[in-house]
C-alpha cells in the first residue's frame, strides 16, 4: 500500500481524493486497471491509466460534478480462425471513478502506447483565492486648538 500523507500535507483540497484512493487501493475488486495520478505544477495534475488493447473508441471519459468516471468497454471479438493457447492481456470491461477536489476541471485526454492520459487543473476562482491586504497606519487624532474663554 502507497502512502499518501506527503501528499496531503502539499495538496490543499486533495486530501478527499487522497483518502479515496487510499480506500480503493485496499478493495482487491478495484485493482484494475492501474492508474497513477501525479502533480505537475502547483495546480496541474495527470491520471495516466493503464488501457493495453483499448482503443480511443472502447473508452468513455464523464466528467459529472466532482466525479471522473473512466469506462471501457471491450467488443467481443471471437475470431473464428484463431486459437488462444494462453489468453494473459486483460480485455474485461472496466469502470474507474475518480473524486476530484473542488475547482478541478478536466482539460483533456490523450492515448498513445496503450496509456491513457487525462489531465486537470484547479482553477479557483478570484473570490477565493488568497489576497494580500494592505496595512495602512492610524492617523493621530487630531487637537482641536480653542482659545480659552
Amino acid at each position: 500500500m502507497f502512502d499518501y500523507s506527503p501528499f496531503n500535507r502539499s495538496s490543499v483540497g486533495f486530501d478527499r481524493l487522497f483518502r479515496l484512493l487510499d480506500e480503493a487501493a485496499s478493495v482487491e475488486t478495484q485493482a484494475w486497471p492501474p492508474y497513477n495520478i501525479e502533480r505537475l505544477g502547483e495546480n496541474d495534475y495527470r491520471i495516466t491509466i493503464a488501457v493495453a488493447g483499448f482503443g480511443p473508441a472502447d473508452l468513455s471519459i464523464e466528467a459529472k460534478g466532482n466525479v471522473l468516471t473512466v469506462t471501457g468497454k471491450k467488443a467481443d471479438k471471437a475470431d473464428a480462425t484463431v486459437e488462444v493457447l494462453h489468453q494473459g492481456i486483460a480485455g474485461r470491461s472496466f469502470e474507474r471513478r475518480f473524486q476530484l477536489a473542488d475547482y478541478v476541471e478536466v482539460k483533456g485526454a490523450d492515448l498513445a502506447n496503450g496509456l491513457l492520459h487525462i489531465a486537470l487543473t484547479r482553477v479557483v476562482p478570484e473570490a477565493m483565492k488568497p489576497r494580500q491586504i494592505a496595512i495602512g497606519t492610524a492617523e493621530r487624532p487630531r487637537a482641536i486648538e480653542a482659545k480659552a474663554a
